[in-house]
């Protein structure tokens, strides 16, 4: 019998955001201003009545669309959402829209300008280099990395631009990789550094980010 003692900081999968939560932000963020406004008018009665009371965290950029593009896009949504409204009566952002507003700063720091930028960027071949302090350095395609046994993990997402939830991720534990390259005892963290594509990423020409980006993890 296999026996897994817990550690204390799994997120159960009863905290997973639901997908009608997350799938329907906006009804969600209404609901909440609803209900901070009938905490904050409560609080305002009870002080009234009461002087003691006390108040209540790539890809390529599509430029263009195609109806069967479209006809995918639509088919992913929640069965609530049909034709050019969702289900409070707002409408719905075309295909265009959703495809071409986008964060990337290697482009450009302008949401609307990526797609355009992007427009010609080569994805193929699209790899990870590992090399440094390793007995066997190797280059990784994207077919190699899929291959990797997949597992489902839970994570808290929390964005810098205001939302966040709980949700299940797909993928392969960094580890895996790694025992792959064989980090030599003199390794001790591993360095991620992102693609500086001046040719075909304006955005690395610009002196307001020091690029390459670079993060780096402790290996213990």
């Amino acid at each position: 019998m296999l026996i897994k003692k817990r550690t204390g900081i799994e997120i159960p999968s009863s905290e997973i955001t639901p997908k009608s939560v997350y799938m329907s932000r906006r009804q969600f963020m209404r609901a909440a201003a609803v209900s901070t406004a009938a905490v904050a008018a409560s609080g305002l009665l009870a002080a009234c009545s009461s002087p003691e009371a006390e108040p209540a965290a790539g890809s390529e950029s599509i430029a263009t669309s195609s109806a069967a593009d479209e006809s995918v896009v639509q088919t992913a949504m929640p069965g609530s959402v049909s034709g050019t409204a969702d289900e409070l009566g707002d409408p719905l952002n075309t295909f265009e829209e959703i495809t071409t507003y986008n964060n990337y700063y290697e482009f450009s720091t302008s949401k609307e300008a990526v797609a355009p930028l992007a427009k010609g960027f080569p994805t193929a071949p699209w790899q990870i280099e590992v090399g440094g302090l390793v007995n066997n350095p190797k280059t990784f395609g994207l077919e190699e990395l899929m291959a990797f046994e997949q597992e489902e993990r839970i994570y808290r997402l929390r964005c810098v631009e205001g939302w966040s939830m709980v949700i299940p991720w797909v993928g392969f534990p960094l580890a895996k990789l790694l025992q792959e390259v064989e980090p030599t005892s003199a390794a001790q963290f591993v360095r991620f550094e992102t693609v500086a594509d001046k040719d075909n990423m304006p955005g690395v020409n610009s002196p307001l980010f020091p690029w390459p980006y670079v993060e780096g993890l402790r290996l213990d």
